[in-house]
């Protein structure tokens, strides 16, 4: 079963969450988004009509919902979204903090969601002195309007240095890449450009990096070896594992976001089938990625000590 994205947006006040959200909103495409905003005063939505009202949900043109809510009410309306829409998006006031919305989302008990990160956005023109604390529960960090500050460099160095390896990306007007969060629908690829189409031409986002790796079985002390000390600039995996270890030839899926890590059994159970990830995120080394992985595949199954599995299972879904 396909497990829906929840993705909590956060932010000091004037980052430009909202304006993040329009973009995904605009950007659709067929992806039904839905959008649950943690705040009582003036929702910026643009489509939002019912600003300020709580409990509160609006259908949008695209199929995308819109929702207003007490924080309390939380659990309870991403039970509702779950089977209207793809991805939930999950926007924090201002004042919110991140890892409180966060712990929410990781403690729900809905079997339909996925934990989908914490994206943290950050003002490049107002940089933030105590940035240092949100940055530790980011999964990735938007350097948001690098078009006033000019050349972000400084900033990227600093923000590597408060949080090494974060993915990071420099955006003007929250123009991120949809990809690099969820698994938008996919564009067809015929008929005429509507004028969605030729908006979003001249609206280019930044675009993310994408690695993708398929072997045979792969060593479970190496791979959790390589999940604990991942790529500077991943920020996804998901895909499908399999190992031959005695005891254990079965094949999982595995699904990370920044830090978060969750195995799950696949659903074809002992039948032998290959190791197929994708890796996603920001300035990723390809080569070096692939290298990283290639050491993983098991040279010898029957030589690997069942017990090494111990390690994969911690990270089992229940």
């Amino acid at each position: 079963m396909k497990r829906i994205p929840v993705i909590v947006v956060a932010g000091f006040l004037g980052a430009g969450k909202t304006t993040l959200l329009n973009h995904l909103l605009a950007g659709a495409r067929g992806t039904r988004i839905g959008v649950i905003v943690n705040d009582f005063g003036a929702i910026g939505i643009d489509a939002m009509s019912v600003a300020g009202q709580v409990d509160s949900t609006v259908s949008l043109s695209n199929g995308c919902l819109c929702c207003a809510i007490d924080v309390s009410e939380l659990d309870s309306m991403l039970a509702k979204l779950d089977s209207q829409v793809d991805v939930i998006v999950i926007e924090a006031s201002g004042l919110a903090e991140p890892q409180a919305m966060a712990r929410m989302v990781l403690a729900s008990e809905n079997p339909n969601l996925a934990y989908g990160g914490l994206v943290l956005l950050v003002d490049a023109a107002e940089f933030p002195d105590d940035l240092e604390r949100h940055l530790r529960v980011a999964d990735l960090v938007v350097l948001n309007k690098v078009d006033r500050i000019g050349d972000p460099a400084a900033l990227l160095d600093r923000i590597d240095r408060l949080k090494p390896g974060v993915p990071v990306t420099a955006v003007s007007h929250g123009r991120i890449d949809p990809a690099l969060l969820f698994d938008p629908k996919p564009r067809e690829t015929f008929g005429q450009l509507s004028f969605e189409d030729l908006l979003d031409e001249e609206h280019v986002h930044v675009h993310y990096d994408s690695v993708e790796f398929t072997a045979d079985a792969l060593d479970p002390t190496r791979l959790m070896a390589f999940l604990d000390d991942r790529p500077p600039g991943l920020y996804r995996i998901k895909g499908f594992v399999r190992f031959d270890v005695p005891g254990h030839r079965q094949r999982f899926t595995l699904h990370t976001v920044g830090a978060f890590l969750r195995f799950t059994r696949d659903q074809w159970g002992d039948v032998p089938r290959r190791t197929q990830l994708v890796l996603i995120g920001t300035g990723l080394d390809r080569e070096s990625v692939l290298k990283r992985l290639a050491d993983c595949v098991e040279d010898d199954p029957a030589a690997v000590d069942p017990q090494s599995m111990l390690e994969v299972l911690r990270y089992l879904a229940q």
